[in-house]
């Protein structure tokens, strides 16, 4: 998705067609001291464009803190355009050893938009899944795995020459084998395509590149996850 991130930079930079987005509504911060939490992903986890806050591992553990479950604030290993090898690579690099009490996984739409199979998708996710679990302490029930958003559907897609609905039906391809991996393993699976979809006709669901996620719609992927998560901590 590096040159996602280019033609974004470029339309951040001259404004053009940019979207406006809405102030979100302030969530309790996430506690200073709790369950720690590790957040893994690509820009969808450490939220392009948007502020610190407003990303949705944060907001997550917010919510989760205001409903009495002291998580902390997340730690990250996520960047903008990473496939599910170059985050795996990444976490081989940072050699992470501590352990965490929650740990999330959202990775993939790289992987789509460079055109590799859904089969190396599958084999790379599954290794990554394993990792989840060890940061998690060997406890594949403190893992949660998030779906890909349909970036088919945002305002830069929608201008884009590819079909759409073909981005569409590839991004299920990804997202089915994933969630078949996470049955296999034991782990938790939000699908949070279905707001991603849905957002496509507002503007405020976006930030100004139109292919990021704003702060409100990454407030729905958190709501979305918080029972899930909330009874995984039980």
């Amino acid at each position: 998705m590096m040159r996602l991130l280019l033609l974004s930079c470029f339309l951040i930079f001259f404004g053009n067609g940019c979207a406006v987005q809405r102030p979100v509504a302030p969530v309790a911060a996430p506690k200073a001291a709790g369950m720690s939490f590790l957040a893994l992903g690509d820009s969808y986890t450490i939220g392009e464009g948007v502020g610190a806050a407003e990303r949705w591992p944060t907001q997550l553990a917010g919510l989760l803190s205001q409903s009495g479950a002291a998580v902390a604030a997340p730690t990250f290993i996520a960047r903008t355009g990473w496939t599910t090898s170059e985050l795996q690579t990444a976490i081989a690099t940072a050699d992470n050893q501590q352990m965490y009490g929650l740990v999330s996984l959202l990775i993939g739409v790289n992987n789509q938009y460079r055109g590799q199979a859904v089969a190396t998708y599958r084999t790379e996710f599954r290794a990554l899944l394993g990792t989840a679990v060890r940061f998690a302490g060997g406890q594949p029930g403190r893992v949660v795995v998030l779906s890909i958003p349909d970036w088919g559907q945002s305002p830069f897609g929608l201008r884009q020459d590819r079909s759409a609905t073909r981005i569409g039906a590839e991004i299920d391809q990804f997202n089915a084998a994933a969630q078949d991996e996470c049955r296999l393993a034991g782990v938790a699976y939000v699908d949070i395509t279905p707001l991603t979809r849905a957002a496509a006709s507002d503007a405020g669901q976006f930030t100004r590149d139109g292919l990021h996620y704003s702060g409100a719609q990454m407030r729905g992927w958190a709501k979305r996850a918080l029972p899930v998560v909330r009874g995984l901590l039980q």
